[in-house]
Parts: C-alpha cells; structure tokens; sequence
C-alpha cells in the first residue's frame, strides 16, 4: 500500500503566532512532526503543504519534500482541511504520482512517534476499514451518558436521549474524542465522500504521554514540560 504523509503547515496562526516555526525545546515546533514521519516505516511519501516561504525552506532544511506551494486562498483561518488535502493529492497525480492513502500529520501535534503512525496504516490494511483516526478517552466526567442539553427554557436533557443517567461510575461505556495526532484514509474516501473519514471508521489510541495538541499559549506550555518530562525518562 502507498501511502501519501501531508504534513500541512501555513504561516497564519491567531493562538500562537507562528507556532509552527517557533522554537520548541530547542528546535522549530514543525521539527517534530517532519522527523517523526520521516522515521515512519509505512509512508512511502512525505510533502510539506505551505504557502510560506519560511516555511517551506524550514521544511527543505529538516529534509521534507515541498513539491509545490499552496494557494494563499487554502491558507487561510477558515480554510477547512479538506480543500488542503484534496490539493496536494491532486497535485501530485498531475505529476504522475498516485496513492492508495493519504496519512495528515498536523504540526500541532508534535509528539506522536512514528510507531503511531505505522499502526494507524496497518490497522487500516488489516481492518479494511475506510480510515483509522487517533483517539484519547474522554474523561469520566464528560461521559455522553452523563452529559446534559440545556433547552432555551433551562431545562435538562441526557445527551444519551436517556430518561435517567447510569448512577454508577464502573457501568459507563468507555467514550473517546479524536486526538488530532494521525488521520488516515483510503484516496477513494477522499473523493466519493469527500471527508476523512468514510463509513467505516476504526480507531487507534495513543498513549496519553504522547498526545498534546497546541492551539493556545497554554498548550505550549503543556507540550515543554511533556518534552521535558519525556526526556527525562
């Protein structure tokens, strides 16, 4: 199976600016997730999607392939993921290069390894499934089977569509959120439904040592003293 790594990376970013090549412990925070899939075993390619100059020669110099410059247009703060995706894989069939699955390694999630990686693909081939997406478990508080609507009027209502919550703690059905740290999906999902996830969605979760996805000052925060907690190891 080929499979296509796109690492998007572009040079906006409201939460921190320029985040994706601000120094991280030591090195850029795109660094991280260029090594990581280089090191992945299952990526048969990896491309750097920018529309930053900067950005791209960072990329170049960390041993990343920029094939091509992304539309300023797909850049921007409501760009959604898609349109990003669909363009690199396009771009690189006008140049004869044709995928079985497409890998997206966000730079906001510096620290997934790339054993991850490798299991997420190998999960999809085993499984036949139209995609494998990263996923952490949702803390027993926030259980769906515990959460609540809020009705204009005040009033409750289960999230579950229960009448009445599970009282005990031990009975909850185990509950996940994605994580952000691995996206990977079959090239024909990528067309006919035209998302990343298909229908038949398998899940692979990360080791919560490794999962942090930076979107606020306090992300990095918490992304440092994991990087230092691991190193210390």
């Amino acid at each position: 199976m080929r499979v296509l790594g796109i690492i998007p990376a572009r040079g906006g970013s409201k939460g921190v600016p320029r985040k994706n090549i601000k120094m991280l412990c030591g090195k850029p925070l795109l660094a991280y997730t260029v090594d990581g899939a280089l090191a992945a075993r299952r990526l048969s390619k990896v491309v750097l999607s920018t529309e930053d100059e900067e950005i791209a020669q960072i990329g170049r110099d960390l041993g990343i392939e920029v094939p091509f410059m992304r539309p300023v247009e797909l850049a921007e703060d409501t760009t959604p993921t898609m349109p990003v995706v669909l363009h690199a894989v396009k771009t690189l069939e006008r140049s004869g290069e044709s995928f079985d699955a497409v890998c997206l390694l966000q730079p906001t999630n510096p620290l997934r390894r790339p054993a991850d990686i490798d299991a997420c693909i190998e999960l999809m081939e085993e499984s036949g499934a139209d995609s494998v997406v990263s996923v952490l478990p949702v803390p027993e508080t926030y259980n769906p089977m515990w959460v609540y609507w809020k009705a204009s009027d005040g009033s409750l209502s289960l999230s579950s569509g229960e009448q009445e919550p599970i009282v005990r703690r031990q009975e909850l059905p185990r509950a996940f959120y994605r994580d952000g740290s691995v996206y990977v999906t079959r090239s024909e999902v990528l067309t006919e439904h035209g998302n990343l996830y298909g229908r038949r969605i398998q899940s692979y979760e990360m080791d919560a040592q490794y999962a942090v996805n930076i979107d606020t000052p306090f992300d990095w925060e918490k992304a440092e003293r994991m990087i230092r907690e691991l190193a210390a190891k």
